[in-house]
């Protein structure tokens, strides 16, 4: 082969565009070009001479992109045959992609020649730049659907920002199923079924809101986790007591109450830990309103025992603190060379050392007195006949304010009469107040109440990009940051008109996140993003890891949630995510953190050591748990996690017909790390596993409930690890400084993540430069958390819609 090589410093912006044939031989990169001929007689003369003036996209492809194998570049559904060299701006959606694949480093792929890091950003620059231009003369802001439905979260916090009523929607609403990461996305659909359930759920709430008498005594049975040790303290409860719960329940009516208490059993139907009397109390709003001594049967009839623990107490309607708890007795530490075990739940490993609640019931009211003076009745009657003929006018005023609320927007008068049939008929037959229940039931089951109704304004051209109303934008923002109805502010904004002029916008946004309803975005979209709603469903092997218990389940959960907060709250740079000097902790938790002098069950901000192995999520318990499996950790769920979460770059879905590959096809005594290499080994799975394994391994000194370790069956840990980029670095230390060597890909990922949960649905190509923008204008506030939030509500996605 014969090899001649040209070298001159060139602008990028002064290439012209070309393409090169695939078997072209060695072209460099950006500044320089090394312009190369062909292997003699690969080609004929005209294509060697044409390629001499190429463009940086062209060299870049040729030498980089094409190199690997046809298998390796269509794994991911990314074709570079099929897509023009020349002009980046033809199929920007194919280009979005490689952007997206060097970005990350994927491309090329890991094993073959790569460029620097000033090549990477270059080429990565030049592209990004010119689809965003493109985008800027032509935007795409995609399109949510006509008809979204309220899902299970949204229904109720609409119910409790509408009526100021909590309601329990897990028991009225079927779960909701979950698209692109989120359970607001795939909400179009309204069968007969879930229809029968909201209308069964909007009659319930409706005479519960009123406060209508009830045909016959109702109630609920709240049964408590098995898994739930009872033995210390329960945050909420008065100092000196230990186990039970702690519910916050609305009481319908003013009157008396039945409070029904049974105890946990064994397998042999005996009350466990019942070995000496103890005293339980049963409280309201932390008053003692009964107290029961609980002793051992001489008979063993343990049922006689629950019959006794029975309580009928004097209550006001609305929401109030029901408590059930024991009088803690005093122990003494237990003096063993090992620190014991924390859980006691389970009867043959670990059996309760005392009797713990089992289920609590509530049925009532008895002798009612009325409907009280509940927040919710306050909410509903703005106004209160003083005789039958202000009935009607009265009845108006009402539904007219339920309405606009409910509908969220300005309600007409016809609007008001079609509501006002319901009233009459059932005003008619029980009176006013049964009226308004008829009413506020039709209001529940409203199309305008159940659905989020976006339609392309009249005269609008099809397939062209349009501002969405101020009355839209609205309910855009409310469900983003509240995952509900908007406020009056906020609404009356709208209806003026102002909310679609930026700074408007931007104080409503503000304004939002401040409110205590803005928690929604922890405990909805980051409990969703960071699959904290999983912990629910994870038990670890008990025999392995003897020492879990649901109340260091829910302490996982509250850790993040906490952290997470503060960084919104404190309005923090995002990146404080990845690393911090600071968590939040109980005794529980830090027990099992091995950080001592934190005692009680509240939890508070703990500041860290520099050399701690805590702080920031990935050092998390939650994070750690539901990203292993029972018996052991998961570099690849791991891993697979941290790419698709963290990076925004999940691996590409595994080839058809290979099957899976299990544990019991390698030998078992070998390491996790020995046992992937086997799987790594097998062709069809290396290239995946390449990108995911690495990054997993960096936290095997984490084992599946989080414990920090060294060894692992007298093994010391290898937690060598690397990312796509081609870094390498040791444990979670390393992983972190990787990942925020390069925030804009952290900080990308989770502006989509967002993104995704406040359009409800799911990011696609035509968004990438709207996500660059985001991420540029909040570099330069340190990606502070408010930076990314109004960068994505004055967005083109999110303040624009594309006509059918």
């Amino acid at each position: 082969m014969i090899l001649r090589i040209v070298q001159k410093q060139i602008p990028i912006g002064s290439f012209r565009a070309g393409t090169i044939r695939r078997g072209s031989c060695l072209f460099s990169w950006l500044p320089m070009v090394l312009v190369a001929c062909s292997t003699l007689g690969s080609q004929p003369p005209a294509s060697r001479s044409s390629s001499s003036a190429t463009s940086p996209v062209t060299l870049f492809v040729n030498q980089y992109c094409v190199t690997c194998h046809d298998s390796e570049v269509k794994k991911g559904g990314l074709d570079l045959d099929r897509i023009s060299l020349e002009d980046v701006t033809r199929q920007p959606g194919a280009w979005e992609r490689v952007v997206r694949k060097l970005r990350a480093r994927q491309m090329p792929p890991a094993g073959k020649d790569r460029p620097d890091e000033r090549t990477y950003d270059a080429i990565v620059k030049q592209l990004a730049s010119a689809l965003d231009r493109a985008s800027a003369r032509h935007p795409n802001p995609g399109r949510t659907e006509t008809f979204r439905r309220l899902n299970r979260t949204e229904y109720r916090n609409a119910i409790r920002d509408l009526l100021a009523l909590d309601i329990d929607a897990a028991s009225l609403l079927p779960k909701d199923d979950v698209g692109h990461g989120f359970d607001n996305v795939t909400v179009g659909d309204h069968s007969p079924t879930l229809l029968d359930r909201y209308i069964s759920a909007a009659q319930k709430i409706s005479s519960q809101a009123v406060g209508a008498p009830r045909r016959a005594q109702g109630g609920d049975t709240i049964r408590i986790r098995a898994d739930l040790t009872q033995e210390e303290h329960v945050e909420g409860l008065p100092l000196g007591t230990r186990g039970g719960a702690l519910l916050p329940y609305t009481f319908p009516r003013d009157g008396e109450y039945d409070i029904h208490i049974r105890l946990a059993r064994d397998r042999n139907e005996e009350i466990e830990g019942l070995h000496e009397s103890h005293e339980m109390e049963v409280l309201l709003d932390r008053e003692r309103m009964k107290l029961f001594t609980i002793s051992p049967p001489a008979d063993k009839n343990y049922e006689s025992v629950d019959e006794k623990l029975k309580a009928r107490i004097l209550v006001t309607a609305g929401p109030h603190q029901l408590g059930v708890t024991f009088l803690k007795n005093p122990s003494s530490l237990l003096e063993t060379k090992r620190q014991p075990y924390n859980a006691h739940f389970n009867m043959h490993r670990h059996p309760r050392l005392a009797p713990a609640v089992y289920q609590i019931s509530i049925n009532g009211p008895y002798e009612s007195e009325g409907p009280g003076d509940s927040p919710s009745r306050r909410r509903v009657f703005v106004c209160q006949p003083a005789n039958p003929a202000e009935e009607e006018s009265c009845a108006e005023r009402i539904l007219s304010a339920l309405m606009r609320r409910a509908y969220r927007r300005p309600v007409a008068r016809a609007d008001v009469q079609k509501l006002m049939t319901f009233y009459r008929k059932a005003q008619a037959a029980d009176g006013f107040e049964a009226g308004i229940e008829s009413a506020l039931s039709a209001i529940l089951v409203g199309p305008e109440f159940l659905f989020r109704v976006e339609k392309d304004p009249a005269g609008v051209a099809p397939d062209t990009a349009y501002r969405i109303s101020d009355l839209a934008l609205a309910s855009r923002l409310s469900f983003f940051l509240w995952s509900s109805i908007p406020d009056d502010e906020l609404l009356d904004t709208a209806i003026r008109g102002d909310l679609h002029k930026s700074r408007a916008l931007e104080k409503q946004a503000r304004r939002m996140l401040t409110d205590s309803r803005s928690r929604n975005l922890i405990s909805n979209f980051a409990g969703q993003w960071l699959y904290l709603r999983n912990l629910e469903s994870v038990t670890p092997d008990l025999r392995l890891f003897p020492d879990f218990d649901d109340n260091l389940r829910q302490a996982f959960r509250q850790e993040t949630e906490f952290f997470f907060e503060s960084v919104v709250r404190e309005d923090r740079s995002v990146l404080d995510l990845l690393r911090s000097d600071y968590t939040f902790l109980n005794e529980r938790l830090a027990k099992h953190y091995r950080i001592p002098h934190v005692y009680g069950s509240r939890f508070r901000r703990v500041a860290l050591d520099k050399d701690s192995e805590r702080g920031g999520l990935l050092r998390q318990g939650s994070i750690l748990t539901v990203t292993s499996y029972a018996t052991r950790t998961s570099p690849v769920i791991r891993g697979k996690w941290i790419l698709a979460n963290l990076l925004g770059t999940p691996p590409p879905p595994p080839l058809p017909n290979v099957p899976a590959l299990k544990d019991n096809t390698v030998s078992a005594t070998l390491s996790v790390r020995q046992r992937l290499a086997e799987h790594r080994a097998n062709v069809a799975c290396a290239g995946c596993h390449s990108l995911m394994d690495p990054v997993g391994f960096s936290l095997e000194n984490f084992d599946a409930i989080g414990r920090w370790r060294t060894f692992e069956e007298g093994v010391p840990i290898d937690a060598s690890g690397g990312l796509p980029d081609g870094s390498t670095f040791t444990s979670v230390s390393g992983l972190e400084e990787g990942l925020r060597n390069r925030p804009e890909l952290f900080v990308g990922a989770l502006t989509e993540k967002l993104l995704t949960f406040a359009l409800g649905r799911g990011i696609e190509t035509y968004d990438a430069p709207a996500v660059r923008r985001i991420v540029r204008e909040a570099r330069a506030q340190d990606y502070r958390f408010s930076s990314i939030i109004l960068g994505i509500v004055n967005s083109t996605p999110f303040t624009m819609r594309r006509a059918l």
